[in-house]
């Protein structure tokens, strides 16, 4: 019970991360929109962080692979793939000579992805909550007992 717990922890540490990845890369883009940032330092900015969020997504899919989470292996294989797609054609980063012409594209895909980072994440809390809930009923952890005896 509490090594699935602390799978569902890490699984949602991991979402985090990729959350935090892509809601910079928006924010970035959205700066670029409006002139409030410099393209050679967005483009830096958002490529710096494409290699972990590539990372990211492949070590969640393979956590959920290895444990048996068929279904949301599933859900997450097909941007696991959509990544690997891009890093092997060489497509991954953001040139700053296209930036503007690819920016509605960019965040599109950025918001597809926040979407669907979003699904997981309320995926992972539910999964934490009923990871907590089957921890209290579990006789591993039996909280009532020992706090009666007191």
């Amino acid at each position: 019970m509490i090594l699935n717990l602390i799978f569902w922890i890490l699984c949602l540490l991991i979402n985090f991360g990729l959350l935090a990845i892509v809601f910079y890369a928006l924010l970035c883009l959205t700066d670029l929109e409006v002139d409030q940032m410099d393209p050679f330092v967005a483009t830096a900015n958002i490529n710096r962080w494409i290699l972990p969020e590539f990372v990211l997504q492949a070590v969640l899919s393979l956590l959920l692979l290895l444990t048996g989470h068929w279904i949301l292996f599933l859900l997450a294989i097909p941007l696991t793939c959509y990544h690997a797609i891009l890093f092997i054609r060489r497509q991954h980063l953001i040139d700053v000579t296209e930036v503007f012409r690819n920016l509605n594209t960019d965040k599109k895909r950025r918001m597809i992805k926040l979407g669907v980072y979003m699904i997981f994440f309320t995926i992972f809390i539910f999964r934490i909550g009923a990871g907590v809930l089957a921890l209290f009923n579990s006789e591993e952890l039996d909280i009532r007992s020992s706090f009666f005896e007191l």
